[in-house]
């Protein structure tokens, strides 16, 4: 199995945990599980594949990313009323997600042969796309939006670091690898150390 591949399937497995712990909150029944596990699992990739023109779509040419995606709704299903706070879990699936998922997105742009500006957007939509559906569908305030987090920033910051490390090293696993780690150590310390971006604050008019 390759790199690649093996970035794909990660991801699709954590983000359908986190879309089935999403689903748990709501207290959806266990197709609603699979729906909302499903959607987080392969949101991200399926826009990159769509974009990048990757005929057919990697869970079309793969249906086990979806039985994957299944069997995660399921273990959460009958597992969701044994954890203290789903919540908790959730945000730290999702930022383990995340870097797994920025790193499949930058991989596969990066496979094609195509240049910085598209292999950071690629590596941004893929980590961050499923997740805001599964928000969306979920009714939460979506993350990629909460106020002054390291999200889309930490995706970005890991795209970065992959290109960087392209031009060092070029061999893929040193690519990918510092691509997974500094997202999710950048997305962690939001989440554990209060990380912010300065947020912008309107001043009252002068009279």
């Amino acid at each position: 199995m390759s790199a690649l591949a093996l970035l794909d399937y990660t991801s699709v497995f954590i983000f359908a945990l986190t879309g089935a712990l999403a689903a748990s909150r709501a207290q959806l029944d266990i197709i609603g599980f699979a729906f909302l596990a499903s959607l987080t699992a392969v949101g991200g990739g399926t826009l990159r594949d769509l974009l990048l023109d990757r005929n057919p779509v990697f869970w079309i040419a793969q249906p086990e990313h979806i039985a994957i995606a299944c069997v995660a709704a399921g273990l959460i299903f009958f597992t969701a009323h044994l954890f203290e706070s789903r919540a908790r879990l959730l945000l730290w699936l999702d930022a383990l997600a995340l870097g797994v998922a920025v790193a499949a997105g930058v991989g596969v742009a990066m496979s094609l042969g195509h240049g910085a500006p598209v292999v950071l957007l690629m590596g941004v939509m893929t980590g961050t796309f499923g997740g805001l559906m599964r928000d969306v569908v979920a009714n939460e305030v979506p993350m990629v939006l909460r106020q002054g987090e390291l999200y889309v920033s930490a995706a970005f910051g890991g795209a970065i670091v992959a290109l960087l490390s392209a031009n060092v090293s070029g061999a893929p696993l040193v690519v990918l690898g510092s691509c997974v780690l500094s997202t999710f150590v950048l997305r962690a310390g939001s989440i554990a150390f209060g990380w912010r971006l300065p947020v912008y604050r309107a001043r009252p008019p002068k009279l």
